[in-house]
């Protein structure tokens, strides 16, 4: 009641415990304090006093004890060996060699002449993956090795445009696997016009031969490129392009074209089926293919046309010419007009070495003045459409070198250039909704494309 009053003024209350508590934020300030003291003890030099060093501060007092904590020596050494585990091992540089095969190499002879292991090329040649590799190698090849004073640690070689082997040395000896080469496919458009050849309207187009050669492919049934071009045809091509590594490796297959000859439009589009099987049809779903091409030589020149009346350069009289006439270098591969079997190879009188195929529907062909013939292509062999069967040369009553090409129905000699050559079946029933759906966004793109060309641009890789 009349208690005396204390004339110092407490702001605290006393803890259950009976201790007083401490502010957070003098906690927080103990830690702050603290972490650069325990770095500087960490890389200051070693106390080699026998006293163990008092560190005092109000930061390490306990609650309990006013006496300073002991700090034992800080171990420099143990904890650099720490810091040097943790640091990742440093990269051993080696010696790098490309070793191009030319011809009459082998792998032998290039490690003996870049003073490689040869102990090492033994060990790796008995590999599977690198004794196929070795077996294989031809003039061009290129292999990488990496070494150490000629001890082999690595080798790697392209396979092709998707795969590559790559040799590592382990502990254990040497180990191979065949990697991938990712690659990426890109669609390009190209507009060319013919002004005076094929050839010339894709280089003015920026197109590769690769390109137009599977143009003149695709439309070989319905265009003869030696006689039925003509000035302003213009064709237009979606094809694809192989990328690697973000630069240009190759051109691929076409995937859609359209050729403009003489007023006709012809539309051809690519279909892989499930079976990897790759053709082209008409947006019909018709094929592009028919049984017989016009003509079984590329890019020559006609010497000479079918003519009942012509009169011969040699016998001097008039004699009939039942067949055309291809002018084309000695040694240019004539090709089988049609699927056939081959009923006669050999010397026919005025026709030289000659070769007549036997195909359906009671039709022949013949090719003559034949510089020389396929090994492989014997009476009885069964041939392909396109399948390269003999040689251009001048042999019989000939004057230059050149193909004769005649066609037969039924006996009857009809001109090449003209008779009416029977279709290919269309596109299977099981694919024809497949295609169709396929088709329908290659057409609007090509349409797309058409509607932004003027008949003069050129194609521009980007």
């Amino acid at each position: 009641m009349n208690r005396p009053v204390s004339p110092l003024q407490h702001d605290y209350k006393q803890s259950a415990s009976g201790r007083p508590k401490k502010s957070k934020a003098l906690q927080w300030f103990a830690v702050g304090l603290g972490i650069p003291l325990i770095a500087v003890a960490l890389i200051s030099p070693i106390d080699k006093s026998p006293h163990p060093v008092a560190v005092s501060g109000p930061f390490l007092m306990s609650d309990s004890s006013d006496e300073p904590p002991v700090v034992p020596p800080v171990d420099q050494a143990a904890l650099l060996e720490q810091a040097a585990a943790l640091m990742p091992a440093p990269i051993p540089e080696f010696d790098k060699l490309v070793l191009t095969i030319r011809s009459g190499d082998t792998m032998d002879k290039l490690f003996r002449k870049n003073n490689l292991d040869l102990g090492h090329l033994m060990s790796i040649a008995e590999l599977d993956e690198a004794k196929t590799r070795f077996r294989r190698i031809k003039p061009g090849d290129v292999f990488e090795v990496t070494h150490d004073n000629g001890d082999v640690v690595s080798l790697y070689s392209e396979l092709g445009l998707t795969s590559a082997l790559q040799i590592e040395r382990q502990e254990s000896g040497f180990a191979a696997e065949i990697i991938a080469r990712p690659i990426e496919i890109r669609k390009r458009m190209a507009h060319g016009v013919i002004n005076t050849s094929l050839f010339e309207s894709a280089a003015e187009a920026g197109l590769s031969d690769k390109v137009i050669m599977n143009i003149a492919g695709i439309f070989a049934w319905d265009v003869d490129f030696v006689l039925d071009i003509r000035k302003g045809d213009h064709y237009y091509v979606q094809f694809e392009e192989v990328w690697q590594d973000g630069k240009y490796v190759a051109d691929g297959e076409i995937i859609a074209a359209e050729f403009n000859n003489n007023g006709r439009t012809i539309q051809a589009i690519r279909f892989i089926d499930d079976n990897e099987h790759t053709d082209y049809f008409t947006p019909s779903g018709d094929s592009v293919r028919k049984a017989f091409i016009r003509a079984p030589v590329d890019f020559t020149r006609i010497s000479s046309n079918f003519n009942p009346n012509r009169r011969h350069p040699i016998l001097n009289r008039i004699r009939a010419h039942r067949g055309v006439d291809y002018a084309a270098p000695r040694g240019t591969p004539i090709k089988a007009s049609g699927d056939g079997k081959v009923i006669f190879r050999g010397t026919k009188s005025g026709y030289g070495k000659t070769v007549i195929l036997q195909h359906g529907g009671n039709i022949t062909t013949l090719y003559a003045h034949m510089n020389s013939y396929v090994l492989k292509v014997r009476v009885g062999t069964r041939v392909k459409q396109g399948q390269t069967i003999g040689f251009v040369g001048r042999t019989g009553l000939a004057t230059a070198n050149h193909l004769h090409y005649e066609y037969r129905l039924n006996g009857v000699h009809r001109n090449p250039r003209t008779v009416s050559l029977p279709d290919a079946e269309p596109i299977d029933s099981q694919y024809r909704d497949k295609f169709m759906a396929t088709a329908a966004p290659i057409l609007r793109e090509l349409e797309q494309f058409k509607s932004t060309q003027a008949p003069s641009v050129a194609y521009n890789r980007q």
